[in-house]
Formats: C-alpha cells, structure tokens, sequence
C-alpha cells in the first residue's frame, strides 16, 4: 500500500506540475499582446522563462519515479489546461468539437494509466 500511495503522489505532483507548465503558454500569450522588449513583455516573457525552468527540474524529478512512457502519455492532459486557461485568461469559446475532443484526451490518458496497473497486476 506504501507503493500505491507513493505512485498516487507522484502522478498528483506530475499533474500539478503539468498545469504550471501549461501556464508558460499563457505568460507567452500575455507576453505577445505587449511591445518587444517593453516591461510588460519582459516581465510576462521572463515569467514564462521562470515557469519553463521550474517545469524542467520537476520533470527530472519525476521522470526519476514513474516509466518515462506513462509521464509522456499523461503529458497530454495539457491540451485540456489549455481549453481551461482559453477560456479563463482570453475569453476563449468552448465548443461542442473542443469538449469531446479533451473527453476524448483525457480517456486515453485514463485508459493508458488503467492498463498499467493491470500489467502491474499480472
């Protein structure tokens, strides 16, 4: 059970830190809007910078305790932050195409995860 509850946290922290990464596309969005090399662009730019470097050293430490092919397939849940953070940030419209397409992510990241456990299993 100690395994268990040690997998379930690093799959928590691999998903916040997913959410954070995703974040540094909106700073670069945010960063687009402003002048070249105005304070605005370079703080929102050099917040991006910041979040990628974070990004980095939280991949490496969680690739060090979960396969690296479950962390890439779980990379995917990014495009369903994406919608999210469109929608909060940019005003972004959500469509019918848009929802079944993240339903449709998210299951081949859940599928994905279950067939692990069941190879874990065996």
């Amino acid at each position: 059970m100690g395994e268990k509850r040690s997998q379930t946290k690093v799959l928590l922290a691999l998903h916040l830190l997913l959410a954070l990464y995703s974040i540094s596309g909106v700073m670069s969005k945010l960063a687009a809007r402003h002048q070249f090399m105005s304070l605005p662009f370079v703080l929102c730019y050099g917040g991006s910078l910041v979040i990628l470097a974070v990004y980095a050293i939280g991949w490496q430490q969680v690739i060090k305790r979960m396969p690296l092919i479950a962390a890439y397939a779980n990379r995917a849940v990014t495009l369903i932050w994406g919608i999210v953070w469109g929608v909060l940030f940019f005003g972004e419209d959500v469509t019918p195409l848009k929802l079944i397409g993240a339903g449709i992510v998210l299951a081949g990241v859940v599928l994905f995860s279950l067939s692990g456990e069941e190879a874990d299993h065996e």
